[in-house]
């Protein structure tokens, strides 16, 4: 007897939302991507994902947020916190209203389990540099961490759905890479800090890797995992490296300074789900 397909909506299929999506498709899974873009709904249908324009808000969702959800076996949540002031002054929980605004949506729908996209910004560098897994306690210093981690435990916390937690790393990929923004740039801070990356085929590998397990029954839902490259070279030799590679203006560093930093394990991804990392940073 054939298996019906595992019903999928992505919210907010964006850069690497979208690829995810057509990887899912791929792999026979049925796929609902939602973009905020009118433009963008073409862009998905043509590529056999079922197009929503639906744009989170703090008070409101625009969008038939209902149809989206309807008949959805796993949600996957992959919408940045897009905060930009790093301040902890900031008692604007723009992101966390989204998130408080979504769940009674989730709660009356038919889903029953959800993959929230988080990140290690959760946890803050420290001095000295320590090696940090899911059983450390989060310790933000940005607001987007601080942000993240309230969602999360929103999320785990509700007893209508059970919520898959990702932390990745660094997003690298095809035109997207961090030491563009810092070529030719001086006074860079923690030279010795170790980098935590993760190139964005990796990210849709994890993703895949649970929505697997799960589907098998290898692994309980409800768990956090962190997802970062398991190389961590230091900012200066990598940001040089890379540098040199893509023939931009090598950065300089703050060499007088103790270095913060972290070391995040991913080998609970590597346990658990087994996942081999492909690609290096």
């Amino acid at each position: 007897m054939k298996e019906e397909r595992e019903k999928i909506a992505i919210l907010g299929c964006g850069w690497l939302g979208f690829p995810l999506a057509k990887s899912l498709l791929s792999k026979g899974y049925e796929v609902k991507g939602s973009s905020t873009s009118e433009s963008k709904l073409e862009v998905l249908k043509n590529a056999g994902i079922l197009p929503f324009q639906i744009h989170l808000e703090e008070h409101q969702i625009i969008g038939n947020i209902e149809d989206f959800l309807k008949e959805t076996d796993v949600l996957i949540i992959d919408i940045p916190p897009g905060l930009r002031k790093e301040t902890s002054t900031s008692n604007e929980m723009t992101f966390v209203n989204k998130i408080k605004n979504l769940i009674p949506f989730i709660e009356k729908s038919d889903v029953q389990k959800v993959v929230f996209v988080s990140s290690t910004s959760v946890y803050a560098d420290d001095f000295p540099i320590v090696e940090i897994s899911e059983d450390t306690q989060p310790n933000p210093d940005t607001e987007s961490g601080k942000q993240l981690v309230i969602a999360e435990t929103l999320l785990q916390s509700n007893p209508h759905f059970k919520t898959t937690v990702i932390r990745f790393g660094g997003l690298l990929g095809e035109d997207r890479h961090p030491v563009k923004f810092l070529a030719g740039r001086t006074n860079v801070e923690n030279p010795d800090a170790p980098v935590n990356m993760i190139q964005r085929e990796d990210c849709i590998g994890v993703i895949e890797k649970v929505l697997d397990f799960a589907r098998n029954d290898k692994c309980e839902w409800n768990q956090t995992f962190n997802a970062v490259a398991p190389q961590h070279p230091t900012r200066k030799a990598y940001y040089h490296k890379k540098a040199d590679i893509l023939n931009l203006p090598l950065p300089t560093f703050a060499e007088d300074s103790e270095s913060k930093g972290k070391i995040i394990s991913s080998e609970k991804v590597e346990t658990i789900l087994g996942y081999s990392f492909q690609k290096e940073i």
